[in-house]
């Protein structure tokens, strides 16, 4: 069975939608998955957002991912949970989609969006327009089969050097197959920013272990910017540092790189949490 659709889609159904201004989606978590990350919460808003900004230009560019001001934290969620997607789309043509979102479970949000920007291309280059089409409509109608996510895999990264409660390099190297690429995207694989955010936010844990003061906990990103596509098999480079700390807050600056040329940054916002 073609993985397009089921392999790294997170919207089951689309509740209302004014293409272009505002759609309202949501998305149930498989009860057979161990976990499901707010990263890949985050993508879910992304997606809806995208579900509408696609209408808005009858199918004929898609957005993908670029700049997200802040990426808040502000919950929890278990398999079994369904999301209820809320996204404000504040500028939507064949330039670029920019949008506000949120999710929520049982009417508390989990993860805020804020002032995301997402340059449109082509959506031949990347995917078929008529099954995106049809997807959208099945998701206004009857909606999408449940369950069909099965989990992605655990990428692994490699430390290379750690300088306790200052900096940390490493590296990773892209999956050269993997079902989501039959999702993200059918006819142009892209590794997902999503799951570079939650492989940051992982290769990031054994630098916040030694800061000063903990235990620290994350609550969010600020200046989420990718820079380049990050194709099947690629190695990338991994960097973090501490930025400051500030009483009960810290930030920590993250980026990836390919060779010496930037591909992504974001900055990591932590709080301290009850010991």
């Amino acid at each position: 069975m073609s993985e397009h659709f089921r392999a790294f889609s997170f919207v089951d159904r689309i509740v209302s939608d004014e293409p272009g201004t505002g759609i309202v989606g949501e998305y149930h978590i498989p009860d057979t998955l161990e976990n499901f990350s707010l990263s890949l919460v985050a993508e879910s808003i992304g997606q809806c957002a995208a579900m509408s900004s696609m209408a808005s230009v009858d199918f004929c560019f898609r957005p993908v991912a670029g700049i997200a001001g802040e990426v808040r934290f502000c919950g929890r969620v278990n398999p079994g949970d369904t999301l209820q997607l809320h996204a404000e789309l504040v500028k939507s043509d064949r330039e670029a989609v920019g949008y506000h979102g949120k999710a929520l479970v049982d009417g508390e949000p989990v993860v805020k969006l804020l002032n995301c920007l997402g340059p449109m291309v082509p959506i031949d280059d990347f995917d078929d327009a008529e099954a995106v089409r049809a997807r959208y409509k099945l998701l206004q109608e009857r909606g999408a089969e449940p369950d069909a996510f099965t989990g992605v895999p655990v990428i692994d990264f490699e430390i290379s050097r750690l300088v306790s409660g200052s900096e940390l390099e490493g590296r990773f190297v892209i999956p050269v197959e993997a079902a989501f690429f039959g999702d993200h995207f059918a006819r142009r694989p892209v590794f997902p920013g999503t799951l570079l955010m939650d492989l940051n936010l992982r290769f990031l844990s054994s630098l916040i272990d030694t800061l000063d003061g903990g235990p620290w906990g994350v609550e969010g990103m600020r200046d989420v910017k990718l820079r380049s596509f990050m194709p099947p098999g690629e190695e990338l480079s991994l960097y973090g540092k501490l930025e400051n700390i500030e009483g009960d807050r810290a930030t920590i600056l993250v980026q990836s790189r390919r060779g010496k040329r930037l591909n992504s940054s974001a900055r990591v916002q932590l709080s301290r949490t009850p010991k």
